[in-house]
């Protein structure tokens, strides 16, 4: 960047006023990034120590949060930054984000802190990854931004899915588990659905029919009316969570627990905006998360090695062909949950050792054996 601090190459966002003549105080009014908590957990003695610090070094104008997560310090001068570098880490035990071309600070929704519906511990995994790519985040070597952002659960209430181009997603692979008396209870009007978050107003008696397996995306549901009973078909089930929004006290996620990694997501820069895509359905998460570490690095290596200036991970996934990533670049296997839609041409593109026989095959005698 235009400034920075000593042995890094981001974390400062240089800002220059190009009417110094008429506002001299704000000749350089920089933004400086600071990594957030895990889960922006503070404590209150430290947000007064941060207030005092940029009150003292900076124009005391403080963003919480920005889009990665980042804390950001707004309007300071080029002559303050070593000091609030200096007692940002030495005072306040805080690192500075991510800002150029470089990984962003990896951010989590409260996961197991406060959510009941987590099914993996967002907070560890994200302060583990924050630690171990220290060289990824402060010094950019990346051909843009990359962001990191995990949700506990399929309600991904980060916007993993939407704004990060590696969402880590809790999920579970075995059934949903039923408390059927719960079940008739909702549908008898015993207990509010969506645990009362709608009850500003009267709605209407709960009817399971509309609200919760008329609007299930794929049609895994069926409500016995005569027996009063609930059924899934678990097999057919993608996890959206819906039906557990609704019935919070009847169903709960399984216990077979781990993450879907999905790829790809960025807000609209060049070829507009992106959600990611499923890359492992499932992969199970366990400290110090050695299998999340090595995939990320595959990423990271091609990714260094083959992205275009300003491409985020997932147009480089868009250029190349998400076969080609998969297979070739990550070396997982193709599996049905990477299909959107089924072919929509007839062109199907091989290899030459993919051939028998290769490229240099005698077509004469093809012909012999398949005529026309």
């Amino acid at each position: 960047g235009i400034v920075g601090v000593f042995g890094y190459g981001g974390g400062v966002i240089g800002r220059y006023s190009d009417q110094q003549d008429k506002f001299p105080s704000i000749w350089a009014f920089h933004t400086v990034r600071v990594n957030q908590p895990a889960a922006k957990w503070y404590h209150t003695s430290a947000l007064r120590k941060l207030c005092d610090l940029w009150d003292h070094r900076g124009s005391g104008i403080v963003n919480f949060h920005g889009s990665t997560g980042d804390i950001i310090l707004l309007g300071t001068v080029t002559e303050q930054l070593e000091y609030i570098f200096y007692d940002l880490t030495h005072q306040l035990k805080m690192d500075l984000g991510g800002s150029g071309s470089n990984l962003r600070a990896p951010e989590c929704c409260m996961g197991m802190s406060r959510c009941e519906w987590a099914c993996i511990d967002t907070q560890d995994i994200t302060y583990e990854l924050t630690m171990q790519f220290q060289d990824e985040l402060h010094r950019p070597a990346f051909p843009y931004k990359f962001k990191i952002k995990v949700s506990g659960c399929p309600n991904d209430c980060v916007a993993a899915i939407a704004r990060a181009d590696f969402s880590i997603i809790g999920i579970w692979r075995d059934d949903i588990k039923i408390d059927q008396e719960a079940v008739r209870a909702y549908v008898a009007g015993e207990l509010k659905p969506n645990a009362g978050a709608h009850s500003d107003r009267d709605w209407g008696p709960f009817d399971i029919q509309k609200e919760v397996i008329d609007l299930c995306p794929t049609k895994c549901m069926f409500w016995d009316d005569g027996q009063k009973k609930l059924y899934i078909n678990n097999k057919e089930c993608n996890r959206c969570m819906h039906c557990i929004n609704v019935m919070p006290e009847a169903l709960r996620p399984g216990d077979d627990r781990g993450a879907v990694i999905l790829m790809g997501g960025k807000a609209p820069i060049l070829e507009g905006a992106q959600l990611s895509t499923v890359i492992v359905p499932f992969m199970r998460l366990e400290p110090p998360y050695d299998n999340l570490k090595n995939l990320l690095y595959k990423v990271f290596d091609y990714w260094m090695e083959n992205g275009k200036n300003r491409e985020r991970l997932g147009e480089t996934i868009q250029r190349i062909g998400l076969n080609r990533f998969i297979v070739d670049v990550l070396g997982l296997k193709p599996l049905p949950q990477h299909v959107k839609e089924p072919r929509s041409n007839p062109y199907i593109f091989w290899k030459e050792e993919e051939v028998e026989g290769g490229w240099t095959r005698d077509v004469a005698d093809f012909r012999k054996r398949h005529p026309a």
